[in-house]
């Protein structure tokens, strides 16, 4: 393993952090009345990550049994060009994913009940786990950064226990700006309400779709032109 290849996970990792049931209602539970409730937050990020590590898992070691032909494929000439037109579709796909559309009445009614949910005074560890499995089973075909960082993990040359002790610590991190909010709650109290609530309300009217579509559409075709020697100028 090398700085470049751990720094790539890092950013894929960071860019997951930002998804609905990684952040987005972590941040509610952090709004609700009172103290913290550090066993609610828990059992909603463990429930999530161990989520994703299964996830995870199962799509690596499926693609572990076609490797061989997966990486003869992608040293091909063919399938850099391919991904570099997938790169530079998924790019220009995510300005048509834009906030200027009008939003639909039922998907800010939807945002809603999932608010009052998160919020319920009586909440139950078998409810926040549903809540969670809920929410990561939604996103989840979604997820483009954790589907190329499986990828990559797969096609490292890493033994299998490393393989799941990096897959591992991806989720760690996919989850770790919730717990950097949630100490930030609990040393400052109610003061960080306010960005609290910024951050909801931005991701809550925001294509973060968008974002994510654009950054693994520039992400693939950067790669895919330097295999293909396009951004030699030399």
């Amino acid at each position: 393993m090398d700085l470049a290849f751990l720094g790539s996970l890092v950013v894929l990792a960071l860019i997951d952090s930002t998804s609905f049931g990684t952040l987005l209602i972590p941040i509610w539970l952090l709004l609700h009345p009172g103290r913290v409730r550090l066993g609610r937050m828990f059992v909603f990020l463990g429930t999530v990550s161990a989520f994703y590590l299964a996830v995870g898992l199962g799509l690596m070691w499926g693609l572990l049994a076609f490797l061989p032909r997966i990486t003869a494929f992608l040293d091909t000439k063919e399938a850099s060009w391919a991904q570099l037109v997938i790169g530079v579709g998924l790019f220009f796909l995510s300005f048509r994913l834009d906030g200027k559309r009008k939003r639909k009445p039922e998907g800010a009614g939807r945002i809603t009940r999932w608010r009052e949910r998160a919020l319920g005074n009586e909440k139950g560890v078998l409810s926040l786990i549903g809540l969670a499995l809920t929410a990561t089973l939604l996103e989840v075909g979604t997820m483009l950064p954790y589907l190329a960082a499986i990828g990559l993990i797969t096609t490292a040359e890493l033994p299998t226990a490393q393989r799941v002790a990096v897959l591992a610590g991806y989720c760690v991190v996919m989850i770790l700006p919730a717990l950097v909010l949630m100490g930030l709650r609990l040393t400052t109290g109610h003061r960080i309400e306010p960005l609290l609530k910024r951050i909801s309300d931005w991701m809550t009217n925001s294509d973060m779709l968008a974002w994510i579509v654009g950054i693994v559409g520039f992400l693939l075709a950067s790669d895919a032109a330097q295999r293909l020697h396009l951004l030699n100028f030399g």
